[in-house]
């Protein structure tokens, strides 16, 4: 083609250095980035939407010429416009972390990502060990984030659920390591269990990336390959953003006696008055007092 006419898509592929791209109409085309592109900050990822020119005849390669404005973006895995994340979590082995789980949700609330709890390992607890986690599930569900706790861990109606929350989505796995994100990547598409092996060689060599992310259709959605890392960043959260990433604090906070409330050492505070009332999980308000005593300890950013 020699007019090389400009298209859109969205990246489906990253692979040393080249992007496979796909267009709305279902057309696939392998791309490399144009010079001015590579040297701009911003580098092309997996779920960009993007400028490209047609493959031309020489060598059967279009340019990406621009990356359209993102949504969100993450790190590990690298892709951006992310719609869901499944947050893999163990019941065990390693035993469940509300600390941690909720410095995944609060990534995600940052980035404006909808979480969707999936509790792995199940099957190794005991009956009264399950039963004393239910409380812990039913609460997660009160604030509003669905969460799938199946046992056995990974039957059909459980992963045929989670698919329906992948409809015309973009969708990313993560979670804490152990936790099962490959197990669960190799349930939801078998062309992901070659993928999932090949990053875990790469990550049993002592690397933390791998070159390749890809992205599968699961159901009417697209799950990338890679799943991501249990290393959540939360540095850049000040002390008065925090509370906001807190769904069922956002919906007491109007009934504080004071607008500029941090639910700390204030008087009048509606959600302290839920957590003693029990509208609100002990576990969640114990974890946000330790971040917000880190974000106090950060020094600030000029």
């Amino acid at each position: 083609m020699a007019d090389n006419s400009e298209l859109t898509g969205q990246i489906t592929q990253s692979l040393s250095g080249y992007y496979d791209v796909r267009t709305a109409a279902g057309q696939d085309f392998r791309t490399r980035a144009r010079g001015n592109l590579r040297h701009q900050k911003q580098k092309p990822v997996v779920g960009d939407r993007v400028v490209f020119t047609e493959p031309d005849d020489t060598d059967h390669l279009g340019y990406l010429l621009r990356i359209l404005p993102r949504t969100n973006v993450l790190s590990r895995p690298p892709v951006a416009n992310i719609d869901l994340a499944v947050v893999v979590t163990a019941a065990k082995e390693p035993d469940l972390q509300t600390s941690l789980l909720d410095r995944q949700l609060l990534s995600l609330e940052q980035q404006h990502i909808q979480p969707v709890i999936y509790l792995t390992k199940s099957d190794l607890l005991t009956s009264s060990e399950w039963t004393a986690l239910q409380p812990l599930i039913a609460g997660y569900r009160q604030i509003g984030y669905p969460v799938l706790a199946p046992r056995p861990p990974f039957s059909a109606a459980a992963l045929a659920t989670l698919v329906g929350y992948f409809e015309h989505r973009l969708v990313v796995l993560t979670g804490q390591t152990g936790a099962g994100k490959s197990t669960l990547l190799n349930h939801l598409n078998q062309d992901l269990a070659l993928a999932t092996r090949e990053i875990s060689t790469a990550l049993n060599r002592g690397k933390h990336t791998t070159r390749r992310v890809a992205l599968y259709p699961v159901g009417a959605g697209l799950v990338a390959d890679t799943p991501g890392f249990s290393a959540i960043d939360l540095a850049t959260v000040d002390k008065t953003e925090l509370p906001q990433l807190f769904p069922e604090f956002v919906r007491f906070a109007p009934q504080c006696r004071f607008r500029s409330c941090l639910h700390l050492q204030e008087p009048g505070c509606a959600v302290k008055a839920a957590v003693a009332d029990g509208a609100i999980m002990a576990s969640r308000y114990a974890n946000y007092q330790q971040l917000q005593s880190e974000a106090a300890e950060r020094k600030p950013r000029y």
